[in-house]
């Protein structure tokens, strides 16, 4: 069985001026999900954020931006549009869409540059390709209104590919629960006060969405053997937490692979296995944002077995 893990991804921060995105209300939000041919499937809220545990991944929406992605073969930019039409090109301050390339990319609905097309149309901005195209690479369309973020205003992303180990045993098991995963994954332990809103897919499959405040996190888990991938995402400050939350998701899901992404984040390697870096670029936006990227390689992970076609 195949599922395209790798993600789309597209955040949106609003004018002053525009209302509450919170005040939309749900109705406007299943719409926006829809869009993408996803459904919600729960969720959870505190005083500043609501998060939506999606059929594809995740929705997350504070009163001043939200956050969506979603994986498989779904259609973000068309939620993207829907969004700009229904509010107004003026109301969007700053935004961005990001695009994974998938493993069978001739599966998508559309690629990156029809997405570019259409976004382009209702919103102007620059466009790059971060990585080898060969390899894991990732592509970025970024609006270029004046907009000054705020030096806080971080994100950290951590995808990991081909994972293997008791762990990536167990996310492929038939006796796995959501309980099991949240212990195996140490989350209780490593992101303290946050509350937990997640979902076990059928026959395998596991997503996850936390809050803590205006803080957020999720991890999205497609543990094909063949295929297998995991991401996490969070606007945590890693420097400051007690555990070092990539190292210790990486000690336990074991990948042969992985890439770290970062909006004005800090990058530090110290704790993760024996690795190479495979590439890695910096690129300063005008509005504020640093992103970095790094792709690293497990030394000696795996014997490949060769596949009879």
């Amino acid at each position: 069985m195949f599922f395209e893990g790798s993600e789309k991804k597209i955040e949106v921060i609003v004018t002053p001026a525009t209302p509450s995105l919170r005040s939309l209300g749900k109705p406007f939000w299943e719409e926006m999900v829809a869009k993408a041919n996803a459904e919600i499937l729960s969720s959870v809220s505190n005083d500043y954020c609501d998060a939506y545990l999606l059929s594809e991944s995740s929705l997350f929406v504070w009163d001043d931006r939200f956050l969506m992605l979603t994986c498989g073969t779904t259609t973000l930019a068309r939620s993207t549009l829907h969004f700009i039409d229904s509010l107004g090109e003026e109301a969007i301050a700053f935004a961005t869409f990001q695009r994974k390339n998938e493993y069978l990319s001739h599966l998508q609905a559309s690629s990156f540059e029809q997405d570019l097309q259409a976004l382009r149309e209702k919103l102007s901005g620059v466009a790059y390709r971060i990585g080898h195209l060969d390899s894991h690479h990732h592509y970025l369309f970024c609006s270029d209104k004046a907009f000054s973020a705020e030096s806080s205003d971080a994100t950290s992303e951590l995808l990991m590919y081909h994972i293997r180990g008791e762990a990536a045993d167990y996310l492929r098991s038939d006796n796995q629960s959501c309980e099991g995963v949240r212990q195996l994954l140490a989350l209780e332990e490593m992101l303290p006060g946050f509350q937990f809103d997640d979902f076990l897919f059928e026959p395998f499959g596991y997503s996850i969405n936390g809050i803590r405040g205006k803080e957020y996190m999720t991890i999205h888990i497609t543990p094909q053997e063949s295929s297998s991938y995991v991401s996490f995402e969070t606007n945590l400050d890693l420097a400051a937490q007690p555990i070092d939350i990539f190292a210790r998701l990486l000690a336990i899901l074991n990948p042969g692979s992985w890439d770290v992404i970062g909006f004005n984040a800090q990058l530090d390697t110290r704790g993760y296995p024996e690795h190479l870096c495979l590439g890695s670029c910096s690129l300063s936006l005008e509005q504020g944002y640093n992103v970095g990227f790094s792709h690293y390689q497990q030394m000696c992970h795996e014997v490949l077995i060769p596949e009879s076609m």
